[in-house]
């Protein structure tokens, strides 16, 4: 191909999509509530019911909270899987959908946190499937504008927002795929699932 033929909205999508699509999506398959909360640590933080968590802030609008700090502690905890998770789909993609994309608003404050692994996968295909689609309807120009007030770099172009989001993504949902590998490691006996 021509580099004059690229298009770089194309080039971004795929970028995530093959990482989804040839090393995460089956890899996430199957993630067990065990997984999903399982801490190798004592006090990581984590997604809990309502009125369980023992960190300083708890946020959430259901019956789930995800563990906080301001300023967060040094050296930060240990999170669990279902706080990666909630990391993910709140705070790197649907406050993203939200503010640039048209998506109902969203913030650690307001979300309700998936209760076990199903609920959150859910979650995530959901917020990933806004994202990509919201990626797409940029094109060319759109990712050459500036992504505004809503985002700490406001003059930066939609672009490296996009990119931003991308290592977001592949960097956290690598640690998941790794603590699932430490979960059936260390608990063999109880974890029947292959990876």
């Amino acid at each position: 191909m021509d580099a004059d033929e690229i298009t770089w909205n194309r080039t971004l999508c795929e970028q995530w999509e093959f990482h989804w699509n040839h090393q995460l999506r089956a890899r996430l398959e199957g993630l067990t509530d065990d997984e999903y909360f399982w801490s190798p640590v004592p006090d990581a933080w984590s997604v809990r019911p309502r009125g369980s968590s023992t960190a300083p802030l708890q946020a959430g609008a259901g019956d789930f909270t995800i563990d906080f700090a301001f300023p967060q502690p040094v050296p930060e905890p240990f999170t669990t899987i279902a706080w990666r998770l909630g990391h993910v789909i709140v705070g790197v993609l649907a406050a993203r959908n939200a503010a640039h994309f048209g998506a109902p608003p969203a913030s650690y404050e307001t979300w309700e946190y998936a209760g076990g692994a199903d609920t959150a996968l859910d979650q995530l295909k959901t917020q990933l499937d806004l994202w990509l689609a919201g990626v797409r309807s940029l094109g060319e120009a759109g990712l050459r504008a500036p992504v505004g007030e809503k985002e700490p770099y406001p003059e930066a172009p939609m672009a490296d927002l996009v990119l931003h989001i991308h290592r977001e993504l592949i960097h956290h949902l690598s640690e998941v795929c790794l603590l699932r590998d430490l979960h059936l490691h260390t608990n063999p006996a109880t974890d029947g699932a292959t990876r």
